[in-house]
């Protein structure tokens, strides 16, 4: 597809350090780059994983309670 489209000075500039840089030409970065950027705006939750470990919180703490959670992480300052 053919369009015309106004870039900012920034922007231009960007993509001309990265034409210069890689040695592919302006449409190829362009269209990487927008990829890219609507790559981050819509995460693929899927591929995410994450690991747990075990903070060894006693039971019965209200996480809501940032004060009471702090107070926990920092002891009470009477040691």
């Amino acid at each position: 597809m053919r369009t015309t489209l106004t870039l900012d000075d920034d922007v231009a500039a960007r993509l001309d350090e990265e034409v210069r840089r890689s040695g592919q030409p302006f449409k190829v970065v362009v269209n990487e780059a927008l990829r890219l950027g609507m790559d981050l705006r819509r995460p693929d939750r899927q591929g995410i994983q994450f690991t747990w470990r075990d903070l060894g919180f006693e039971s019965g703490i209200q996480f809501e309670s940032t004060s009471e959670l702090l107070e926990r992480l920092e002891g009470s300052g009477t040691e």
